[in-house]
């Protein structure tokens, strides 16, 4: 019987004497904010707050009517996307106030808005100048001097990524992929694509603008150059417009490139000529066969 009990007596001998427990407790700490805050984080500003109202003005009313009917009823959460692109062309940047007008609109929680609109890059989460210049550094424009490039903007506008210039025109933003590898190095400025750049031709292209802003008060997310009705009809020949990377266009005493190559090509054919599908062309005659047989 004392073999048995002995080894529980020992037990509760050896916990008695043991020390108590010790409280453990853990300080919380603040981190630091990082570089990919500002897309998904919001931090109320002067600019950018709940409290700055927004509606849409009556010309993107109809549009949201229109892009509505093309959702069933019960579906028009879908449009979420397009109204937040019309909120930021109307506001300049997808605001809080932009992103639960919206949510208003489609009957959503203001919660699944600002998921989308935080997910997706081009919703300009903060305010941009009048030209966001976006800046492709992915490999295939890097291998063909994207590096200038960036450089030559940073020169010319005196900023870095993320900045926007002291007059409010330009901001820069260094960019992934924008799909016009064949033409690269390019750059997009709000919608528009200017391609085969040199460091030359993009200070060339920037100064244009600016002086284009100056003069005639275009840019950012407002309608493009508008001038006489000569300078209207002076961005058509022969009745067509403009191709891309032709000579451009003026108005009110300034002129800029058209968009597309800043270079000798129309599009993205090779820039020494055509090196294949040199021959005659097909025709349906050239293509049956000549002994009868199917």
């Amino acid at each position: 019987m004392a073999s048995k009990l002995a080894p529980w007596a020992l037990r509760n001998a050896a916990r008695a004497v043991r020390s108590p427990a010790r409280f453990q407790q853990r300080s919380f700490q603040v981190s630091a904010a990082v570089r990919s805050d500002n897309l998904n984080v919001h931090r109320d500003t002067p600019e950018n707050n709940a409290s700055i109202p927004f509606k849409f003005n009556a010309q993107n009313e109809k549009l949201i009517q229109e892009v509505l009917s093309r959702y069933p009823s019960q579906y028009k959460k879908a449009a979420v996307m397009p109204l937040l692109d019309l909120g930021q062309r109307q506001h300049g940047f997808t605001s809080i106030s932009v992103m639960n007008e919206v949510a208003r609109i489609l009957e959503m929680p203001p919660m699944r808005v600002y998921e989308v609109a935080t997910f997706y890059t081009m919703y300009n989460r903060n305010p941009v100048g009048k030209f966001h210049v976006q800046c492709c550094t992915t490999t295939p424009c890097q291998l063909r001097g994207s590096d200038g490039i960036m450089k030559a903007i940073e020169e010319q506008l005196g900023i870095h990524h993320g900045q926007t210039t002291d007059d409010k025109l330009f901001t820069l933003t260094e960019v992934e992929c924008l799909g016009a590898c064949a033409n690269a190095p390019m750059v997009q400025i709000n919608d528009d694509f200017y391609e085969d750049l040199t460091p030359e031709t993009t200070k060339s292209l920037l100064s244009a603008l600016k002086d284009a802003a100056q003069k005639t008060g275009a840019g950012g997310m407002a309608p493009g150059l508008v001038g006489t009705q000569e300078d209207v009809e002076a961005r058509e020949v022969d009745g067509k417009k403009l191709k891309l990377g032709g000579p451009g266009y003026a108005a009110k005493g300034a002129a800029i490139p058209a968009p597309g190559p800043l270079s000798k090509r129309e599009s993205c054919e090779p820039m020494t000529g055509l090196t294949s599908l040199t021959g005659p062309k097909w025709t349906a005659e050239s293509t049956l066969r000549k002994d009868g047989q199917l």
